[in-house]
């Protein structure tokens, strides 16, 4: 019996890291360092954003729109919606201080090879943006999480 529960356990630190309905990654470390920025203190960003509710409506619109873009929509063709929604619900939710823990890859290995341009960024950037107005989240607001997420572009756009 023993012998099975750590046969289990070392299959199960094998196995890429994944929740079901999800593609397997290469394993990593979950820290809220992969993250890429440390979250805003109290409640006022949470609430501008309406809760998990509101962040998990504009992941949600936010990523229709890029997989439909004409100009970057390439970009996310062929991999993992499940995830990528999972994982960048988490990241927002978890700096906006809205009650999350993320679990996601750190910002590098997550974009690695995908070859995203600053104007891609860009791009990415201007869809969120319309999904945060959707949300009536106030312009102060987008404008200091924006500032939050700027600084991870060094570690996303390959030149």
């Amino acid at each position: 019996m023993m012998q099975s529960i750590v046969i289990a356990l070392l299959f199960l630190q094998a196995v890429p890291y994944a929740v079901p309905g999800e593609d397997a990654v290469d394993p990593y470390t979950p820290s809220a360092a992969n993250a890429g920025a440390s979250p805003f203190a109290g409640e006022g960003m949470a609430k501008a954003f309406h809760g998990q509710d509101g962040i998990r409506r504009i992941i949600d619109r936010t990523l229709t729109a890029a997989y439909a873009d004409p100009v970057i929509g390439e970009i996310f063709e062929g991999h993992d919606k499940v995830r990528l929604s999972r994982t960048l619900f988490e990241q927002f939710c978890y700096l906006l201080d809205a009650g999350c823990a993320y679990s996601g890859r750190d910002m590098i290995a997550a974009h690695k090879d995908l070859g995203v341009q600053r104007g891609d960024m860009n791009r990415l950037v201007v869809l969120l943006q319309q999904a945060m107005r959707a949300e009536r989240v106030p312009f102060q607001a987008q404008n200091r999480l924006l500032s939050k997420l700027a600084p991870m572009n060094h570690d996303v756009v390959q030149k």
